[in-house]
């Protein structure tokens, strides 16, 4: 029996690419099977140098950056329901800040009541008949701490879509 030694991965990611000591080349696909096989306890401690993975800390600050939870599961190799047990967290805190930014009073009239962010934005669109429900509202985290607040709304054209940065220490 000749032994084989793990030389890479096939561009698409489905095959691991091995050689033997004739420097023969072999593929070998990526199964269900041999994921759970290579996930064993006992095989897991192994470390792989073919397979970079990302740590806990800085899959979480590029979910809180805006990456897709499935893009960050491809790169790491991880399954998505490992990469969604540590996104949780962070899906809260998006939408802890939306919530936060959309409640900002924008303006205040002695005789008005005050109008908050998310106010002036149903009141702009609903002019061109966009109904709240239609709004799809995100946000990401840049390096200096600030927040980007997106917002992707249906207009004549199909789909339009808008920025704002929002500094959630001063509120503004």
């Amino acid at each position: 029996m000749s032994e084989l030694r793990v030389t890479g991965r096939s561009e698409d990611g489905s095959h691991l690419l091995l050689t033997d000591h004739e420097d023969k080349e072999f593929t070998l696909r990526i199964s269900d099977n041999l994921r759970a096989t290579i996930n064993q306890p006992r095989l897991a401690s192994v470390p792989t140098e073919s397979a970079p993975t990302l740590s806990i800390k800085e899959l979480q600050a590029r979910l809180r950056g805006g990456a897709a939870i499935e893009d960050l599961a491809r790169e790491a190799n991880w399954s998505y329901e490992k990469v969604e047990r540590f996104a949780g967290p962070i899906l809260q805190e998006r939408a802890y800040i939306i919530d936060l930014a959309q409640k900002i009073v924008m303006k205040k009239d002695g005789a008005r009541e005050p109008l908050t962010f998310n106010d002036l934005i149903v009141n702009k669109l609903a002019i061109s008949n966009v109904s709240e429900d239609s709004l799809e509202w995100n946000t990401h985290r840049r390096e200096d701490g600030t927040w980007v607040i997106t917002l992707n709304y249906p207009n004549r054209e199909g789909h339009g879509s808008a920025e704002w940065i929002f500094d959630q220490n001063r509120r503004t």
